[in-house]
């Protein structure tokens, strides 16, 4: 039986040589997962929260673009036989270097070489995103592991994701940094759909209280409503699971902070949010923009 990696460049294959006509077969959204500052727990959340959401039987890729410093797959304990570096050497497909993770999750590392991919002449960028664009349909959401802070990439993709997902801790200068992300894109976007994940809490109360400090200065100095999905506790599980190369979904499904992302992923399926253009969208806003 094929995997959905094969599956997918199966069609794809049939559809170049005429065989098939592939039709997309849901809307494709864009989430960007980020934060101000490195060490909060960004990457794990992001892998984590695609489990969860493929639990509620969605169909989720992970594209790490951390650039220089991609590790989704070291959180997996996977090594890709190919990554979005060696695609743009060896000019592969995108479905070439598509790894199938745990549970079905699908993902793309970014490889040590990505931080060229925005150096690139315009033919290859061209290539690059209309290769990125034959996912469009073909799986439910696309997760964006971007880098820490406000590097002039990072600021492209959360201005093009359908939604954001900003990940703080209650220590004050991962808030500073945050609050930061928030003034940044709201000066050059108002209309960014950003929801606040604040991770590494000691309490219940320290996260909501955290979350409630943090959307009453985002409205009071910027007139910017930012959502909150929730708080994630100090959990001494996500350590030992990154040190089995587990997600903390698959390793200590019963764990605390398991548990608070499930309730997340709950949270984030009930919210009615505009659809944009998708993958579409995003990707002629990185091209043209």
């Amino acid at each position: 039986m094929l995997d959905q990696v094969s599956q997918l460049r199966e069609k794809m294959l049939k559809k170049k040589s005429g065989l098939l006509e592939l039709k997309p077969i849901k809307k494709t959204r864009v989430l960007a997962v980020t934060s101000g500052k490195g060490g909060v727990g960004k990457t794990n959340f992001a892998l984590n929260f695609g489990l969860s959401l493929v639990e509620q039987n969605k169909k989720v890729l992970i594209f790490d673009v951390d650039l220089g410093f991609a590790n989704i797959d070291v959180l997996l304990g996977q090594m890709p036989r190919e990554t979005i570096a060696s695609m743009i050497e060896k000019d592969l497909t995108v479905y070439d270097i598509i790894e199938e993770g745990p549970n079905g999750l699908l993902f793309i590392s970014g490889g040590n070489g990505f931080n060229e991919l925005f150096r690139m002449d315009d033919l290859k960028l061209k290539k690059f995103f209309q290769e990125l664009g034959t996912l469009q349909g073909q799986v439910d959401y696309i997760i964006l592991d971007t880098g820490a802070g406000l590097s002039y990439e990072n600021l492209r993709y959360i201005l093009a994701a359908d939604d954001v997902i900003l990940v703080t801790t209650p220590e004050p200068t991962s808030i500073t940094d945050a609050y930061s992300i928030v003034k940044m894109v709201h000066g050059k976007d108002p209309n960014v759909h950003m929801k606040l994940v604040v991770n590494q809490c000691v309490s219940l109360k320290e996260g909501q209280q955290t979350a409630a400090n943090f959307k009453q200065a985002a409205e009071q100095f910027l007139g910017k409503e930012i959502g909150t999905l929730g708080s994630i506790p100090n959990d001494s599980h996500i350590p030992e699971a990154v040190k089995k190369q587990q997600p903390l979904m698959l390793a200590y499904p019963s764990s605390e902070s398991a548990i608070a992302i499930r309730q997340m992923t709950g949270e984030f399926l009930q919210l009615r949010m505009p659809y944009k253009l998708g993958l579409k969208g995003f990707i002629m806003k990185m091209l043209f923009k």
